[in-house]
């Protein structure tokens, strides 16, 4: 086999290198926030000064008379002494802590007993040379559920076996990171992410309807339809585009990634898979026997029939603590990891320690979003912006694929899926409501454009751990190559997922369990 010259681009040219420079610029996303609050305080006091307001939705007044939103100045008495006084309460009422901390205490033990690295291997590593692209990318979108192990096992493992298979193994590198990284939000199962992004996703509601209860599984159809149809694309580009540009591998260095990640599964490892699939099993039959059985204590037989379910959803942030936590801990013992129950402590704790970046980023969030909604500015805009919307009378299809797009470019240069929608969701999500278009339709649209463009911008967190996976097997490949390499799957994801938001649209598919793609604002006024 020949070798191909490596593709070298200089990464500080050309638009990518424009990106990088501009977002090397940015602080880091704590401290964005921190700013951003600076910027907020200034312009509620302009708009306070110039009286910007805007009547409620759905609120009235005690007199019945439409209520007016009036801007409020973040430094007015009131807001100042909300702000130290309430600030503890700020910070851990922010949904979005509770339902990541109480997810990643079962799937640390998942990631820490080894489940989520042998699952991985086992999928991979007697796929056939023909299949081997689909079930990686399969494999990798499923790897979402583990966070990082998704990266730092999946990514490495892939271009090893790739090379057994006599391919290039940087294709395999390009195609799992498509699937980890470019089919972010895509899964067959709800997540650590639905949790995030839903929690985020509530507190936004609540400036229209303080009732509304985050389900995390609000998006389970949209995404695991994301999977069948970002494994064509991640196919096609792979052995159909990258490959043939890659041309034949001549071996070069050290190739070795990891000396273990090509091993054998073991048979302890073998019967841990099935003790997982079993303690698995358990939990959903648990879950199915509380929704089901005897008093049915997951259904509110009370409600009305739309509601019947809430508590059942409510309930799966619980769900995939207990589920995680059996599989895991099923796993662990039967390879011996976890030989009692203070090893489970220990990897809880330590799943916790790994959630520290987070807590600190999730203060910052926090007081964002709430002085946002002190201020009454982030629903004034939403009204205005709605009113806006109704006047252009943009289809509802074109109105979303449009928020895809924003989302794609805005993930340029704020790569935390999280960050990004603490800061789109407050203005985003109550807007689109009052144009009729649900919050599971909004942040479905989001999930889109917020995971097409990851794998083409330096500024994702793991895109130099990628570039130094790509740099064992070819030593002169840089990080315009990398970009270069991932463009065509990210213009195909980013194209198939405007399509199926378009279609989900105009055929008004439910996106997940009780969600619905169109939202009618109650029309009573709603209390906290």
């Amino acid at each position: 086999m020949s070798s191909t010259p490596a593709v070298s681009a200089d990464p500080q040219t050309g638009f990518l290198g424009w990106i990088e420079r501009v977002g090397n610029k940015l602080p880091d996303p704590v401290f964005l926030f921190f700013y951003l609050i600076g910027g907020l305080i200034a312009v509620s006091l302009i708009a306070a000064g110039l009286d910007w307001s805007a009547l409620h939705p759905t609120a009235t007044g005690e007199d019945g008379a439409p209520l007016v939103i009036a801007a409020e100045s973040l430094l007015s008495a009131a807001n100042i002494q909300r702000l130290w006084v309430e600030m503890p309460t700020t910070f851990t009422h922010f949904h979005p802590l509770g339902y990541v901390l109480v997810v990643m205490l079962g799937a640390g033990v998942a990631e820490r007993t080894g489940l989520f690295s042998t699952a991985m291997r086992a999928a991979v590593r007697n796929a056939s040379t023909t299949w081997l692209t689909p079930v990686v990318a399969l494999v990798a979108m499923m790897g979402n559920l583990a966070a990082d192990a998704a990266y730092v096992v999946l990514i490495p493992l892939a271009a090893v076996i790739y090379y057994a298979a006599g391919r290039h193994p940087i294709a395999g590198i390009a195609a799992s990171f498509a699937g980890v990284s470019g089919g972010f939000s895509a899964n067959l199962l709800p997540g650590q992410l639905d949790a995030l992004l839903f929690g985020i996703t509530e507190e936004a509601v609540e400036a229209l309807v303080p009732t509304w209860d985050a389900n995390i599984a609000g998006n389970w159809y949209f995404i695991a339809a994301m999977v069948f149809v970002a494994i064509p694309v991640i196919w096609y580009v792979t052995d159909k585009v990258i490959e043939p540009r890659l041309g034949g591998y001549v071996p070069e260095g050290d190739h070795a990634d990891d000396p273990d990640a090509d091993q054998e599964i073991t048979a302890d490892e073998r019967k841990g898979l099935r003790w997982a699939g079993l303690a698995t099993l358990a939990v959903v039959g648990v879950w199915a026997f509380l929704t089901l059985g005897p008093g049915t204590p997951l259904i509110d037989e009370a409600a009305s029939p739309e509601a019947r379910l809430s508590p059942f959803y409510r309930s799966l942030v619980a769900g995939f603590l207990v589920l995680f936590l059996a599989a895991g801990w099923a796993y662990g013992v039967a390879v011996g990891v976890v030989e009692s129950h203070r090893d489970i402590v220990k990897m809880m704790s330590g799943a916790m320690e790994d959630l520290a970046y987070y807590l600190v980023l999730a203060f910052a969030a926090a007081h964002f979003v709430a002085m946002f909604a002190w201020s009454n500015l982030g629903l004034i805009t939403a009204v205005h912006g709605a009113n806006a919307l109704e006047q252009m009378a943009l289809p509802t299809p074109l109105l979303l694929m449009l928020i895809v797009v924003f989302t794609g470019v805005i993930n340029l240069f704020v790569g935390s899926a999280s960050a990004k929608w603490a800061l789109l969701a407050p203005v985003l999500v109550p807007m689109l409501m009052l144009v009729g278009i649900s919050p599971e339709m909004t942040t479905a649209a989001y999930r889109v454009g917020d995971g097409a463009t990851n794998i083409i911008t330096p500024l994702m967190v793991y895109f130099p751990l990628i570039l130094i996976f790509c740099q064992r097997w070819q030593k002169e490949f840089g990080l315009g190559s990398l970009a270069a390499l991932m463009v065509p799957y990210s213009f195909g994801l980013l194209i198939v997922g405007l399509a199926l938001v378009g279609v989900w649209v105009a055929f008004e598919i439910p996106l997940g369990p009780g969600a619905t793609v169109e939202y009618v604002l109650p029309s009573a006024p709603t209390a906290p």
